[in-house]
């Protein structure tokens, strides 16, 4: 089993680059609004406990599974422990099944990602984005409030990429990665 974390900023290109390299590797994606998008259709609005227990079902089932592996995204606040302590609980389901980790950090300026933001397949794939001033405004606080960039050295992970995808297209970015990790 082997699960890759694609990690990074609001519009980074975390799901498009995903959908790009399970096309290349068979692995299946896992992108955060799998479970964001349902909660905020059935209960009318976003609820986090929901959405991390749903989560939790899916990793264990699939953890379990004879699945090759999984690529799953997440928007990780490097200021904020319990985004730390998530990645750690994540890594701890999956371990007792010999999974091998891997992360990539993708990392583009915020003119890029405002750009990307109003994007058909981001709309298309995440309806809650389809406001797009509401989103530009959500992506701008979240920069504004969380350090969402690591700092040199701060990932601990002996599998760790960190990748500037501002001038990469979604399916170069994903080449680069199966290459990196022989995938």
């Amino acid at each position: 089993m082997k699960l890759v974390v694609l990690i990074g900023s609001g519009a980074v290109g975390k799901m498009t680059v995903g959908q790009e390299l399970m096309k290349l590797t068979g692995l299946r994606l896992f992108h955060n609004h799998m479970t964001i998008e349902p909660v905020i259709e059935i209960f009318g609005y976003y609820d986090g406990k929901v959405i991390l227990d749903i989560r939790e079902t899916i990793f264990r089932a699939f953890a379990a599974s004879s699945n090759p592996g999984m690529i799953f995204t997440y928007m990780w606040a490097f200021d904020r422990q319990e985004d730390w302590d998530y990645i750690a609980h994540v890594r701890e389901i999956f371990e007792p099944y010999g999974t091998q980790f891997y992360y990539v950090e993708l990392v583009a300026p915020q003119a890029v990602r405002l750009a990307r933001n109003a994007t058909e397949n981001r709309i298309r794939n995440k309806p809650s984005k389809a406001d797009t001033a509401v989103s530009e405004a959500r992506l701008m606080d979240e920069d504004a409030n969380y350090r969402l960039v690591s700092l040199e050295g701060e990932i601990p992970f002996e599998n760790y990429l960190r990748i500037d995808n501002t001038d990469l297209s979604a399916a170069e970015t994903a080449r680069i990665i199966k290459e990196r990790f022989d995938l």
